[in-house]
């Protein structure tokens, strides 16, 4: 599958994402906790939906994202609209990049992609080596009621003209994990047929507990925790939790 292709699924099934509630997280927390400067570097950016909105308010904004075809797809929508991205090809747990920003943000439950400890602790580490000091540090997961109580042996469908899915979970191989069998039938514009795209996706979360221990361990103070776009705390039910750190 080509990556138009490719990105034109992702951007269809993502239309409904809340990419200005992101923003405006970024905004409210940035000047609730006086970032460093305006630069920030968006991990696992994708197609640059947020990258781009971020760009569009004023931000200098470096995104990497460990898919090319995701990264050309953000690149040609900022040639479009005439918006500049500095995008690059990296996996976050093995982040290398020459500089520091004020601002690094890992959104969209991007991280719950990593599936080892120690790949997230890694990423942790790359972030505080990336920022300046006093840099602010924003990431939102998966909540352990949504992986086990929503997620958890459900199935769920999507059906329109251009991209349908069947979207079965079941339980991963390690604790608070869940893998998602994807499978889409894409409509082909010249000839009215459906390609079948089949993909699995593996997400792990973790504990609040434990993910504030090793951001402590890393050098980060954990400022802000709250749940699903609102600036409250999280509750039994929450559903994506969001944090905000500082570099120590």
């Amino acid at each position: 599958m080509s990556y138009e292709r490719f990105a034109y699924i992702y951007d269809h099934l993502m239309q409904d994402v809340d990419y200005d509630g992101w923003l405006d997280f970024v905004n409210r927390q940035s000047e609730t906790y006086a970032a460093e400067g305006k630069d920030i570097l968006d991990i696992a950016c994708g197609t640059g939906e947020l990258s781009l909105r971020l760009a569009g308010n004023g931000y200098s904004v470096t995104g990497i994202d460990l898919s090319e075809d995701m990264l050309v797809m953000a690149q040609q929508k900022a040639q479009e609209r005439n918006i500049m991205l500095s995008l690059f090809q990296q996996d976050m747990s093995r982040l290398e990049l020459q500089r520091e920003y004020g601002l690094i943000t890992i959104f969209c439950d991007s991280l719950n992609y990593l599936g080892k400890e120690e790949d997230v602790i890694h990423t942790f580490r790359g972030v505080y080596n990336h920022l300046k000091k006093d840099g602010l540090f924003m990431f939102d997961v998966h909540s352990l009621y949504k992986v086990s109580q929503i997620f958890m042996n459900q199935t769920f469908t999507h059906t329109d003209d251009a991209v349908s899915y069947i979207w079965d979970c079941f339980p991963g191989e390690v604790p608070n994990s869940v893998e998602h069998e994807l499978t889409f039938f894409v409509a082909d514009e010249k000839t009215g047929l459906y390609e079948r795209v089949e993909e699995l996706h593996k997400q792990r979360t973790y504990p609040v507990l434990q993910l504030t221990e090793w951001l402590a361990k890393e050098g980060f103070e954990v400022l802000d925790i709250s749940a699903d776009f609102t600036e409250q705390p999280p509750s039994d039910d929450s559903e994506r939790l969001f944090f905000t750190c500082r570099k120590k």
